[in-house]
């Protein structure tokens, strides 16, 4: 294991504190401001909330339909989750246990995906769910997503399952399993840590996008919470504490789903950097 001596050991931590100013200073902005007035915010921007209220949030869940876009975010990140994680399992595990022709070529072609944006696509994209008829409807958002997480899931994936030792397997075959009982029972939850980060990282993506919701999506009652918040910023662009009480509903589920599956997410990205 590398060990660093007590002087680089100090410039890691002044390099980690500095980018963590970075990325926590806005953020604790964005929060403490949404819990002020408008005169406060120009007066003391970067003080705690003298007087704390909740009116911003109730005010900006009402004006910005953020109840709906709730609704819609979910519907569409859990749904693409849950597809790109089964479709990438499954695949990955045909690429990692099963030898046929063109089995190294599929997998480099899926690959191609992590190389490429698919927004460097969007035209031949938008052509192709124009023609399906799946423009302004959710379920085109989610096959969207579902083949854009697919490179990433699968790569993952694949490098787990090729540590799960085949006599496992083996073994469960000797006693009747099906190739489904081995995957769904026993390869899958060998497996779980990276399961988990590719839930997570996606899910998170999903959430935080603006760009596809904002090519396909053009009735404000099917808008995610990124194209609600824009919209608002664009119908309330002077109202500084709505927009900061707006920001913060919409960060709020991700810091919960972060707290909540932190331990397997850490897990899971330790065992995917020994490997």
């Amino acid at each position: 294991m590398l060990k660093l001596c007590k002087r680089e050991k100090i410039i890691v931590y002044i390099l980690l504190v500095i980018y963590s100013s970075i990325i926590l200073i806005p953020f604790f902005m964005t929060i403490m401001n949404s819990f002020k007035s408008m005169r406060e915010i120009f007066l003391l921007p970067f003080s705690l909330p003298s007087h704390p209220s909740f009116r911003n949030f109730i005010d900006a869940w009402h004006q910005a339909n953020m109840g709906n876009a709730y609704l819609n975010s979910a519907l569409i990140a859990f749904t693409s989750v849950i597809g790109t994680t089964f479709i990438s399992s499954l695949f990955a595990y045909a690429i990692s246990r099963y030898r046929f022709p063109f089995r190294r070529q599929l997998y480099m072609y899926s690959m191609l995906g992590l190389a490429f944006p698919a927004r460097l696509a969007i035209i031949p994209v938008f052509l192709m769910m124009k023609s399906l008829g799946l423009i302004d409807t959710r379920l085109g958002l989610i096959i969207i997503y579902i083949s854009v997480g697919i490179p990433f899931s699968v790569f993952l994936l694949k490098n787990f399952i090729d540590g799960v030792p085949l006599e496992i397997e083996e073994a469960a075959r000797i006693d009747g399993a099906s190739a489904w009982m081995i995957f769904w029972r026993i390869v899958l939850p060998l497996i779980r840590p990276a399961l988990a980060i590719v839930a997570i990282v996606r899910f998170v993506g999903v959430w935080n996008d603006f760009f596809f919701p904002l090519i396909f999506i053009n009735t404000r009652s099917k808008a995610t919470i990124t194209l609600a918040v824009s919209i608002f910023f664009g119908e309330y662009s002077n109202t500084w504490n709505l927009l900061f009480a707006s920001l913060t509903l919409a960060i709020i589920p991700i810091l919960i789903l972060f707290l909540i599956f932190s331990k397997q997410f850490i897990s899971g990205m330790t065992k995917g950097a020994i490997k």
